[in-house]
């Protein structure tokens, strides 16, 4: 379903606002192994073994779009800690309100309780590009310092040392005292 000759995105799947049925639209996507490659690689993970998105898409108006739904993933990351290669689940919720952008796009076309404070997103050539969506949303859900289970951060307790770095510099001034010297 991805055409990434076409995208600058490694999974684009997108749907014109005027394919949305007043009815509404259920999309549930899996990723190939392609695209889960291509994903790993721009996320700087070790794999993607599982990328999926379900999305309910309504419209809003004559110019609007609702985008609500949920993208899961089990990623395959480095623990901070150990450097041990870890799996992580990744849940990651989606609601976004789209519209056309321009003078087509009255704010009584979109329902404004719907809207987001700083305003629906851009349909982009009247379209959105629920690959790159669930990408986004991905991205937003990864753990930025990946552990192991049960793995904790403790640090090196201080080596006991008798001379510190100025020691030398202390014994040279006692040196000098002993000789009645200042």
């Amino acid at each position: 379903m991805s055409n990434p000759e076409r995208s600058p995105h490694p999974w684009s799947i997108p749907v014109r606002l005027d394919d949305v049925p007043e009815t509404g639209l259920h999309i549930e996507l899996a990723a190939d192994s392609h695209v889960r490659d291509a994903v790993a690689a721009l996320a700087g993970l070790r794999s993607v073994p599982r990328l999926q998105a379900a999305f309910d898409l309504s419209r809003r108006g004559h110019n609007g779009l609702r985008v609500v739904g949920q993208v899961s993933a089990t990623v395959g990351q480095t623990c901070v800690v150990s450097l041990d290669p870890i799996e992580n689940a990744v849940e990651e919720a989606v609601d976004l309100v789209l519209a056309r952008p321009g003078p087509g796009a009255e704010a009584e076309d979109v329902a404004v309780d719907a809207l987001p404070e700083e305003g629906p997103e851009p349909l982009v050539n009247g379209s959105v590009d629920l690959g790159a969506i669930a990408i986004e949303f991905l991205l937003l859900g990864l753990d930025p310092y990946p552990r192991k289970p049960g793995v904790v951060f403790a640090p090196s307790p201080p080596a006991e040392t008798t001379a510190g770095p100025f020691s030398g510099l202390a014994a040279l001034k006692v040196g000098r005292k002993s000789d009645g010297s200042n």
